[in-house]
């Protein structure tokens, strides 16, 4: 209830900013790019809006779901997508808003305004919730990257939740982490709403489980690069296990950092914040060793993934992670669902369809199986986590 509170507080603070005009839908932004392959002028064109950090502590994960948009956009571009006897292409319009919900806000009411897009996609919590202020009266779908469950308890009936709530990874974290290390817990989650909300989640259980919470904290990673001081802070409680999370790559600092000063238990890895993105700052899972998180799109195997991998990284250098996984999948399932719906302009007939767009997926674009949406508007997936043991990344169980 209290996350409820805070989340509607939060929509209620930015509808008043954007009814004071502190949010400008004409507000320049020198970041903006359409992205994607450039239809000819003949034909007609369906923009796809994007308002994600593009810049900032948080660029490698913005950047990274932009990429699984891009790509997909490419590949549906190859021939066009039918809708009532028309051939239509795909434009990616793509805005930086440096993870800032007031320039989310401010993003996609340009968008809407100048490039009449159906479909948002933002991926985190604050921006969701700052275009939930107002999209249902603009009429566009949020294309929603968070696991903050609150996000689909709001009653928008245009947003569709697109990873799995984190309520399901709280329990496994939990028993994996107690059962190898101890019961002490170090709690140290981003400052953002998200990791706040995460955490309240977390300490509760924990705590049910017989666990203590020997020290709490929180990092700013848009400001803070350095953290010698707050692990230091931690680690003088003698924790069995460490709870942090956000970007990949700033946490993997912290990671790192923390191995430095001597830790040497387990860490619970928020779902933001991804093992096989984080190795690549650590150059080895050895520094991650009992460290417990989702699991990496590459060790999955849904039916889309070895293509997928394979183009992606042939791309990109690097394969690819869950961001640009769910971003690819899901455009996919909007385009199946603008077909079904006989529409491609009027989000809430769209939404109407997503079940339609869901069941049409070609198997072979299955990054992620995703058999059904929610009530609510949150997809319907397994949830599936990891962990490293010995240098290597196993499968944990769920019950």
């Amino acid at each position: 209830m209290r996350k409820n509170k805070i989340f509607l507080s939060l929509i209620s603070f930015l509808l008043i900013v954007i009814l004071t005009g502190c949010i400008d839908g004409n507000t320049s932004n020198n970041n903006s790019s359409d992205s994607s392959t450039k239809a000819e002028t003949e034909e007609k064109v369906v923009n796809i809006g994007y308002t994600g950090p593009l810049s900032g502590s948080a660029a490698l994960y913005g950047e990274n779901t932009l990429n699984g948009l891009e790509m997909a956009a490419e590949e549906i571009n190859e021939e066009g997508f039918e809708v009532n006897g028309e051939t239509y292409k795909l434009n990616i319009v793509s805005l930086d808003d440096k993870y800032l919900p007031n320039e989310s806000a401010s993003n996609a009411k340009r968008l809407v305004q100048e490039n009449a897009t159906p479909i948002i996609y933002t991926p985190h919590s604050g921006g969701i919730a700052a275009l939930q202020v107002f999209n249902e009266q603009e009429n566009f779908i949020i294309g929603a990257y968070s696991s903050e469950p609150a996000i689909t308890e709001q009653g928008n009936e245009l947003t569709v939740r697109i990873p799995p709530s984190y309520h399901g990874y709280v329990e496994p974290f939990t028993t994996y982490s107690m059962e190898r290390f101890g019961n002490k817990l170090a709690v140290i989650p981003p400052v953002t709403q998200y990791g706040q909300d995460w955490a309240e989640e977390l300490l509760p259980h924990w705590e049910e489980q017989g666990g203590e919470v020997v020290h709490k904290a929180s990092v700013d990673f848009a400001k803070e690069t350095d953290f010698y001081t707050l692990l230091t802070n931690a680690l003088e409680s003698d924790p069995d296990v460490i709870f942090l999370g956000g970007p990949s790559e700033p946490t993997a600092n912290v990671v790192n950092q923390a191995r430095q000063l001597g830790f040497e238990g387990g860490f619970i890895i928020m779902d933001q914040a991804k093992l096989d993105e984080m190795k690549r700052i650590t150059e080895t899972y050895d520094v991650l060793e009992g460290a417990i998180g989702t699991m990496p799109l590459v060790e999955a195997d849904y039916p889309g993934v070895p293509a997928f991998v394979e183009k992606y990284t042939e791309e990109h250098g690097i394969e690819p992670g869950s961001e640009a996984g769910f971003h690819y999948v899901s455009l996919y399932i909007f385009v199946e669902a603008m077909k079904a719906a006989g529409n491609v302009e009027d989000a809430t007939v769209i939404r109407e369809h997503i079940q339609d767009g869901l069941d049409a997926l070609p198997e072979d674009k299955q990054v992620y199986v995703i058999p059904s949406i929610d009530e609510n508007g949150a997809f319907e997936i397994v949830t599936r986590v990891s962990a490293v043991e010995d240098g290597e990344i196993i499968g944990i169980p769920i019950d």
